[in-house]
């Protein structure tokens, strides 16, 4: 029997889509190119649209976030579908709870707002690998998004034109802020550029759609990266200084929005809703649980894979997260000898120990100097993190992992163990049960886990995690994998704790920290009350989109949507 054809994610969601046809057997929607407009249920249409993306906000948020938009003026939502979010594996499909695609749709229904709906397969959004499923990469020879080599756009236009000289005028990305990467500015738009650009475009008729209205947050391991002559990992909050701020409160951009849309078209009618509130906390004493290397049957409970040379996080199905890469020193090693890893093979960031004792990272496109002792035998241990795959350009085949075999001083080393580690099963499964208790350190060495619990008196809110003198990590509560902190570079500095993740009225809850590098003397974190996303060595990242405001050049390039 021949082997069905696999179905590519787009023509799956053509069954789903269809469910809501019924509802709309009497409407239609229709480009009047004659006369430069849309037409809906046969009146002259305008859309005034916002991108929300359902796969950085929690599914009980979904209605709140939806709502807000509704009621800023805006008649139409604009989001994407990342392939990589509903197909893990090759032919395992995933639409279940946050992954529920038709139940959005039918969040925003509810809301009254329709649907700009972009499935991909590539949609850049600074999400990891631009939405392509990191499995394409067990392929080491593919070449990604090639299929279209045209990049001049003044042809692009003209050959446009050339097949459709007339038709509405349409700006399906107007920035209302802008990303951050982590060691970099944070971005700001200011309200005037924004509301102003957004009147200029009202006024000749255009259909607009702001991006974005609700930035969100890039939970877990999700956030894409950027390489603009080194690498840029994005940061986990993804508040992109949008209208609606990443714990979904309504922002002062957001009312002037308003008022300029209430100049074109009839808003909703009714108060907006306030903001939610917001829980203060600690600070906390966390405790030590032990090094990851003591957790390590657990954290790879099938044991390690030999090969050689170092393999890619790729080559053995490990698509986010860490990866740790073993071997043992094949002589002694008395004076300090450089370690390094030739052609930048470093992808993202390495943790080296010997016999347990950390020495030192080595990362991507930097130039870090790390030396290395040890006896005969020692054992040689690197932790590898991914720290998200390339979101934009053409070809970003982002392998992760070691790369190239690494040297120490003249010596290829070779003969390597590697454990693809899953640290959130471990976190949500077996550190509950209090596991390895009895082989807590006395003192931390490199990567370490740390954790406590606390109740939550009343009914709690809304909060953002607040990790003074940490340096590098992953956070977890209550087993929901929350993202990456990275206080020492920044200028990211809390982590969005949204209310429905803790347990309130009395509740127990749990938090876990995988810390990297180094912790605080006191190793203490506390819940504050407001964000702080710009706290830099640099000036704050500002700028202007704006051509009728005058304004210095800005160090800013585009990076695509």
């Amino acid at each position: 029997m021949a082997p069905r054809k696999r179905l590519c994610l787009p023509v799956l969601l053509l069954p789903l889509l269809s469910l809501l046809l019924p509802q709309a057997d009497n409407r239609s929607f229709i480009v009047d190119r004659i006369n430069d407009r849309f037409l809906l249920d046969g009146a002259p249409f305008r859309y005034v649209s916002g991108s929300l993306h359902y796969f950085r906000v929690p599914r009980v948020l979904w209605a709140d976030r939806l709502f807000k938009m509704r009621m800023s003026g805006l008649n139409t939502v604009q989001f994407y579908v990342p392939w990589n979010y509903h197909e893990p594996e090759p032919g395992v499909y995933n639409f279940n709870g946050s992954r529920d695609l038709f139940a959005f749709l039918k969040e925003a229904s509810l809301a009254n707002l329709l649907v700009i709906l972009r499935p991909g397969p590539y949609i850049c959004a600074e999400w990891d690998m631009g939405g392509l499923p990191a499995w394409l990469l067990q392929k080491p020879e593919i070449n990604l998004r090639t299929s279209d080599p045209a990049d001049n756009m003044t042809k692009i236009f003209a050959l446009l034109r050339n097949y459709e000289p007339h038709g509405p005028l349409v700006n399906s990305e107007y920035y209302t802020g802008w990303l951050d990467y982590w060691g970099q500015n944070h971005s700001t738009r200011s309200v005037l550029a924004v509301t102003r650009g957004l009147e200029n475009m009202l006024k000749l008729g255009a259909s607009v759609n702001m991006y974005m209205f609700h930035g969100g947050t890039n939970f877990g391991y999700w956030n894409g990266a950027d390489e603009k002559g080194r690498f840029l990992p994005i940061t986990t909050s993804y508040d992109y200084d949008a209208p609606i701020s990443e714990a979904g409160d309504l922002t002062p951009k957001l009312f002037a929005l308003r008022n300029v849309i209430s100049e074109f078209q009839e808003i909703p009618l009714g108060p907006l809703p306030p903001p939610s509130p917001k829980m203060m906390l600690g600070p906390l004493t966390l405790h030590l649980d032990g090094d990851l290397l003591a957790f390590l049957d657990f954290l790879c409970p099938q044991g390690p894979i030999h090969s050689i040379l170092p393999l890619s996080f790729e080559a053995v199905k490990q698509d986010h997260g860490f990866m740790l890469y073993r071997t043992f020193l094949p002589h002694p090693i008395p004076e300090p000898t450089q370690f390094w890893v030739p052609n930048n093979g470093v992808h993202d960031r390495a943790y080296v120990m010997v016999d347990g004792v950390f020495h030192g990272v080595l990362e991507r496109n930097m130039k870090h100097q790390l030396f290395l002792t040890g006896k005969g035998g020692a054992k040689l241990d690197i932790l590898l993190e991914n720290m998200g795959r390339l979101s934009f350009g053409s070809n970003s085949s982002d392998f992760k992992g070691l790369l190239e075999p690494p040297v120490l001083g003249q010596m290829v080393l070779t003969q390597w163990l590697m454990f693809p580690l899953n640290v959130d099963k471990l976190v949500k499964w077996w550190f509950p049960l209090h596991l390895m208790k009895s082989t807590r350190p006395q003192a931390p060495s490199g990567p370490t886990f740390y954790s406590t619990t606390f109740p939550i008196f009343g009914e709690g809110g809304d909060t953002f995690l607040f990790l003074p003198g940490w340096t590098k990590g992953q956070v977890w509560i209550n087993g929901f994998n929350l993202g990456r902190y990275w206080t020492k570079r920044g200028p990211q500095q809390t982590l969005y704790v949204p209310r429905p993740l803790l347990f309130s009225r009395g509740g127990l809850n749990k938090i876990t920290l995988l810390e990297l590098e180094s912790v605080p003397l006191q190793p203490q974190i506390q819940f504050v009350d407001r964000p702080i996303l710009n706290s830099t060595s640099h000036k704050t990242f500002v700028y202007s989109l704006s051509v009728e405001t005058p304004s210095a050049p800005e160090p800013m390039e585009l990076s695509g949507h």
